[in-house]
């Protein structure tokens, strides 16, 4: 028997239904103390009269109906509490979980709950202790899609960070070359003044100068290109990485939703009637005997 979820979140549905079915032990065994109670105390004779027996049921009716009402407050309590603990890991995530109550009554989900919960302890034989309930409490959620963004995004930041700065370090690099090739002109002019005859080797040093301005130049230009197409990869690699996270946050909705669904189709309800039409049987089969 399976719920359908996976194996994480099926554990947690056995933790959860090991601590329901200790809680459920201890219900019983206080309805059972009840009525030993009364055996113990009351029923000393071999006969009684209609009103002491009646006197009898009344005090039981109200012993069982507080034990069970009380059971059945803290078991909703307990419940709400479990809902808050899911609701505040959905929040983390800004999720907005919905729940179907009328599910609550679908009789074959609460069938494929109970044919779980037998294969889960009744075919395993195991033994419900204290010790097992005490597990470790949930953890908020903080890895996954709105993590893988968050990193993503710190990561397409600091590589814009290092475009930025390597930039202006060409940048730099190509002011220090205008300057000093306005340098190197005022230098030459002053030297065709002086010494005419070094004409040619001036022209030289203008013509590896201007070759070296254009190399500077180029690299400027292909450096500026491969910047804006990586901010462009990046862009998209964003978007991209937005998608699946909807993606995932959508599927983590669907799970969420469905694991709502199978959480509250639990057999505490069911068993509990099925002992008290029991006994309400019980009660009139005893009230028929005493009447004949």
């Amino acid at each position: 028997a399976e719920l359908g979820l996976n194996e994480h979140h099926q554990n947690e549905v056995i933790n959860y239904m090991r601590f329901a079915r200790f809680k459920r032990g201890l219900c019983l065994k206080t309805v059972d103390s009840c009525f030993q109670d009364l055996k113990d105390s009351r029923l000393v004779e071999e006969t009684f009269t209609v009103d002491e027996v009646i006197d009898m049921l009344d005090g039981l009716q109200t012993v069982v109906h507080s034990e069970v009402e009380s059971e059945l407050i803290n078991t909703t309590y307990t419940n709400v509490l479990l809902l808050r603990q899911l609701f505040s890991q959905a929040e983390k995530w800004y999720l907005k979980l919905q729940t179907d109550v009328s599910e609550l009554e679908n009789r074959e989900l609460l069938e494929q709950v109970a044919e779980f919960e037998k294969s889960e302890f009744t075919s395993s034989n195991k033994k419900v202790v204290l010790a097992d309930l005490v597990k470790p409490k949930l953890a908020p959620l903080n890895e996954g899609g709105s993590e893988l963004l968050n990193k993503t995004v710190a990561c397409l930041q600091e590589e814009n960070e290092k475009l930025k700065t390597r930039l202006k370090t060409i940048e730099t690099q190509a002011t220090a070359a205008l300057d000093e090739k306005s340098r190197l002109e005022k230098s030459l002019k002053d030297l065709q003044m002086v010494q005419g005859d070094q004409k040619t080797n001036a022209n030289q040093d203008i013509t590896e100068l201007e070759n070296k301005v254009a190399a500077l130049k180029c690299q400027f230009e292909k450096t500026l290109n491969d910047s804006t197409a990586n901010q462009k990869f990046l862009e998209e690699n964003l978007v991209t990485t937005k998608h699946d996270l909807l993606k995932v946050q959508d599927q983590l909705s669907t799970a969420e939703k469905e694991l709502e669904k199978k959480f509250q189709q639990t057999a505490a309800y069911r068993n509990m009637k099925e002992i008290l039409t029991k006994k309400n049987e019980l009660i009139k089969d005893l009230r028929k005997k005493l009447s004949k």
